[in-house]
């Protein structure tokens, strides 16, 4: 199922690795593994993100090689955990890009892919059902035959523990865990990498003080199915350096009794909102799909121009629209 992905990475010398404008932990550890094993196939790999890597993925070797700077001399562009063009958008600004996506071959590896995609252009899709990019990539390795090299493998399995929250969602299966099994026969170090996330995790004293009083504003709609909390250009500028305010909360809101999605909206000075969205059932991408927006069926993400009440507003429709289809199937 992987010959055509296998074949435009085989014709292509030159290759820029693509990651939303969301990245995490799947997509950055995607986007390494794939230099790594491509690099040693005798590839030129370029990474690219239009956003800084956020601090508190630094403990995936290897986040300081992606680069705002997009090389339209590539051969091939291989977009990872994302096929919603909301999430790429901002490399369609820069001189040339549009003409490269619609000029050179596009190969887009996701797992849980809608069909539908978005993406404005022709392009191929590698989707299954996997729990993580990550895993969808140690798939197409081992059926090429590619020699997956320590580094890589730890990043494959930092992107497959990101997506399931440690091998614990409903989406993990048995396929994930062999997965995971392989990656620590090639070399990875579990507790290794996790001492380096949690490193990574300490707060400062007023990051903690600010985390009180995110928690503090979280409204609860729905009659408590949907929290949401919104944040700032002000607080993005003053906190964004030294920690992701959203990440700093949707875990708790996500853990509240009754809260089924958690929804954190920024905005910002030129009339954006991105909002990023946890579930507790799979309805996270039915509702960022309602914005134009994309991921996955817990964890996904949008991005529009709009007034913030009026997002609010279709927001709460949406995940009541969600949660009613999926309560639907359910009963059937």
């Amino acid at each position: 199922m992987f010959e055509e992905a296998k074949k435009l990475i085989n014709d292509a010398q030159k290759i820029i690795v693509i990651q939303g404008e969301n990245p995490d932990g799947d997509s950055l550890g995607s986007a390494i593994a794939l230099e790594e094993i491509l690099g040693e196939l005798g590839k030129d790999v370029l990474l690219y993100c239009d956003v800084q890597i956020p601090g508190y993925l630094h403990y995936i070797q290897g986040w300081d090689r992606v680069m705002p700077d997009f090389d339209t001399n590539a051969d091939l562009a291989i977009i990872v955990d994302t096929s919603a063009e909301t999430l790429i958008s901002k490399s369609f600004e820069i001189p040339g890009v549009r003409h490269f996506y619609e000029t050179h071959p596009v190969l887009v590896i996701d797992h849980h892919v809608a069909m539908d995609s978005t993406l404005p252009f022709d392009h191929t899709f590698v989707n299954m059902d996997a729990v993580a990019t990550g895993e969808l990539l140690y798939y197409i390795a081992s059926d090429a035959g590619w020699h997956i090299n320590q580094q890589a493998a730890e990043a494959m399995f930092a992107g497959i523990q990101s997506d399931s929250l440690g091998l614990s969602t409903e989406t993990t299966t048995a396929k994930s865990y062999q997965a995971a099994t392989e990656l620590v026969k090639l070399g990875v170090q579990p507790s290794v990498v996790e001492a380096r996330r949690r490193e990574l995790m300490k707060k400062a004293p007023r990051i903690l003080e600010y985390k009180g009083r995110l928690i503090g504003r979280i409204e609860y709609l729905l009659d408590g199915a949907l929290a949401l909390v919104h944040i700032p250009w002000e607080e993005i500028q003053e906190y964004s350096d030294a920690y992701n305010p959203s990440v700093l909360v949707m875990d708790e809101m996500r853990l509240v009794e009754g809260v089924q999605l958690a929804v954190a909206i920024k905005t910002y000075p030129d009339g954006k909102l991105t909002g990023k969205l946890r579930a507790n059932v799979p309805i996270a991408e039915q509702v960022a799909g309602f914005f134009g927006g994309g991921g996955h069926a817990y964890a996904a993400g949008f991005r529009v121009y709009e007034n913030y009440d009026k997002i609010v507003t279709e927001l709460v429709e949406a995940t009541d629209k969600a949660l009613k289809n999926y309560d639907d199937t359910q009963i059937s």
